[in-house]
């Protein structure tokens, strides 16, 4: 077997954090913007969030939910209401106080002391408190319901730890807001949101995902229960990849949503909230990502389909052009996974080798060169980006194929791809996840650092509140350990409680994440 040479000077063996920020660079994902924690996300990351988002788009209307938009600028006061929601967003809430600047005869602008607001302004955290006055004021009889909202927007939470796409002091996502009549149909509508999550991170992202409940200290501040799914990266760290929270009558008592029933008596509404963000793309990097660089799966791919002309100052470059555009037109007329093919012609000047590579590092599904002696023969030479290597040879696995060969095949080309990508990654993942630890000896024994990437493990609990669950909390902490969630179709429990020797009621998984 022959040394492969690849395109990323640093390895995920390696150096996983250090990898993964360069394929961020090498792909030409994002880059830093001179602010603490806000980054510019570049044209082939937006490409990807723009069909996450495009994808996502057409779940959530599907389901009857109806965009708006919020302002970015809350009062202080709409979060005084709920003191449990204030206390778990306080320490990252970033606050404006003045409107106005002046200089201070020394060359630099400072806040007008004149210029204090009356009341200070949350730059947008979430959108509960200011979605939760609107629907006050909407939703008046039980005819208005159930009131179904999503808005997508960016938030700012200010983070201590940032790493770009998963951890930003700026981030974009969308997040719903429902109200309802009854607890049955709010549950209903939190579990519908956690599926369209699934269906959303398995079928669109080709993330594999386990869905579940989050502990109780792991809930949203207000929530009654708040749901999850759960992606392993390929270090073996959970990325909580979109939650669904079920919050009962906590925020319409606080903001007053109420409405007459059917019996004409004023009942208090029901609301969940759901939300998925460009951390999405940081799971797609560390769950798809190899030593070349990204491997982006079809469905959210910006370009499905890159052909790369090998010109070289020759008479016949004007032959090669006009065969690649004719090319391009017909496989741009084919459709895969219900939608047209996105294909580029990628007419840049430069050398086709470097061309290759650059779109190597990106992630583009389907990389097609085309010489002169492929014209010629009517050829092409086709790259699988899910399957770069030759590894008997250490090369490019090239595939060489007549022309309508690879238009007629593009269809079942991708959908493989895409397949491929999901079975490899839920592969890892199963085979990452350990059952049958009893104890919390083994749990610590488990994550001792023996194992470069030890992954998750299953384990039994008795489900504990209070402060005996804060108990258990810290000591799993100490290991940098937290609780995912409890796998909603996770096998009955028929043991003791690793943590209090109880019976057990359910079974959890505890990794480390993201």
């Amino acid at each position: 077997m022959s040394q492969i040479r690849h395109a990323l000077d640093v390895k995920r063996e390696d150096d996983f954090s250090h990898w993964y920020q360069e394929v961020i660079s090498a792909a030409d994902m994002a880059e830093e913007s001179g602010v603490r924690g806000c980054m510019v996300i570049k044209p082939w990351g937006y490409g990807i969030w723009e069909r996450i988002q495009r994808l996502m788009d057409d779940r959530i209307k599907a389901a009857g939910v109806q965009n708006c938009y919020f302002p970015i600028f809350i009062p202080l006061k709409n979060f005084e209401r709920e003191a449990e929601h204030v206390e778990g967003f306080a320490k990252e809430m970033a606050v404006v106080t003045h409107h106005r600047l002046i200089s201070d005869g020394k060359g630099r602008l400072i806040p007008d002391p004149e210029a204090k607001l009356e009341e200070p302004l949350v730059v947008r955290p979430t959108s509960e408190t200011i979605i939760g006055d609107a629907m006050a004021r909407w939703i008046q009889s039980w005819r208005d319901l159930p009131l179904l909202t999503n808005q997508w927007a960016n938030v700012v939470r200010w983070e201590m730890r940032t790493r770009m796409f998963l951890r930003t002091s700026e981030f974009l996502w969308q997040e719903g807001h429902t109200a309802h009549e009854n607890r049955e149909q709010a549950l209903e509508e939190t579990h519908r949101a956690l599926e369209m999550y699934r269906a959303c991170a398995e079928e669109d992202m080709a993330l594999p995902v386990i869905a579940g409940e989050k502990p109780e200290n792991e809930r949203f501040p207000g929530a009654v229960e708040t749901w999850s799914i759960e992606a392993m990266m390929q270090d073996g760290k959970a990325l909580q990849a979109g939650t669904s929270h079920f919050l009962g009558t906590n925020f319409a008592h606080a903001a007053g949503i109420k409405y007459q029933d059917r019996e004409g008596r004023e009942q208090f509404c029901h609301t969940t909230s759901w939300g998925m963000s460009t951390r999405m793309i940081g799971g797609v990097i560390m769950t798809h990502g190899d030593d070349d660089g990204l491997r982006v799966p079809p469905r959210i791919a910006p370009q499905q389909v890159v052909i790369i002309p090998m010109l070289r100052d020759k008479p016949e470059d004007a032959d090669v052009l006009a065969y690649c555009e004719e090319l391009h037109r017909q496989l741009a007329v084919q459709h895969s996974m219900d939608e047209p093919v996105r294909v580029l012609l990628d007419k840049k000047p430069g050398q086709a080798a470097a061309k290759r590579w650059g779109w190597v590092r990106k992630g583009a599904p389907v990389i097609i060169e085309v010489g002169p002696r492929d014209m010629a023969e009517g050829k092409v030479a086709m790259i699988r980006r899910d399957r770069l290597w030759n590894t008997e040879t250490g090369k490019v696995a090239f595939q060489f194929m007549a022309r309508e060969e690879c238009v007629s095949g593009i269809d079942a080309l991708l959908a493989d791809i895409q397949k491929s990508l999901f079975e490899e990654a839920a592969a890892r993942r199963d085979a990452n996840i350990t059952r049958g630890v009893t104890s919390l000896d083994e749990v610590a024994a488990f994550y001792d650092g023996s194992r470069k990437f030890p992954g998750w493990i299953e384990v039994q609990w008795s489900k504990p509140t209070g402060a005996v669950l804060e108990k258990v909390v810290e000591t799993l902490k100490e290991h940098k350990l937290t609780i995912r969630n409890v796998p909603r179709d996770a096998a009955p429990a028929d043991d003791k409680c690793i943590f209090t020797g109880e019976a057990a009621v359910e079974r959890i998984l505890i990794g480390r994440a993201y």
